[in-house]
């Protein structure tokens, strides 16, 4: 009984610490002046907490991330947070990362030793992400889906690309660092 409660205590630190660094680094941003979304930290700190917990544990972690923004904690982008974040123009990416953790947790999980399952995984779940973000984009800003994707998508692929590249770098490390017993 005790290495079972020994088991729940280190995973719910191990969310709590991803949460923790979702926190801390989704809020530092980079505005764009053609677009209402800012290039954003926050897809860093997700990747890394697939990496640490897999799918259903980080999905656990982006969850309580966008809770503590949405109860009003500036965790979101411009060290903003509040309801108005979901329901404003960048919405949609929130709600996107839910589906980003998902499909790359998956992809991780269950093909981390295929690189290239793993990178199809960051290019499926980063689509989600803008499919989400764009249409939301386009409802709040009144403006058609193709101006949405090319305002709140395009610009920002070759950030993705990075900080995806630098969690495909770093990432198992991390994977392997946070199954320490």
């Amino acid at each position: 009984m005790g290495s079972k409660i020994h088991l729940k205590t280190r995973t719910l630190t191990k969310i709590a610490l991803c949460t923790a660094v979702m926190c801390i680094i989704g809020p530092v941003s980079v505005p764009i002046p053609i677009s209402p979304v800012p290039i954003s930290l926050a897809q860093l700190g997700i990747y890394f907490a697939v990496y640490a917990l897999g799918y259903k544990y980080a999905l656990i972690s982006v969850l309580l991330y966008i809770l503590i923004g949405s109860i009003g904690l500036p965790v979101f982008s411009g060290f903003m947070g509040g309801v108005n974040r979901l329901i404003g123009p960048t919405g949609g990416y929130l709600l996107g990362f839910i589906f980003l953790t998902l499909i790359l947790g998956y992809f991780i999980d269950k093909y981390e030793c295929n690189k290239g399952f793993v990178i199809l995984g960051f290019i499926l779940g980063n689509s989600a992400c803008y499919i989400f973000g764009s249409l939301w984009l386009s409802f709040q800003s009144n403006i058609s889906v193709i101006s949405a994707f090319m305002i709140g998508c395009i610009p920002y692929i070759p950030a993705d690309i990075i900080k995806s590249v630098m969690a495909f770098i770093i990432g198992p490390k991390i994977k392997n660092i946070s199954n320490i017993k």
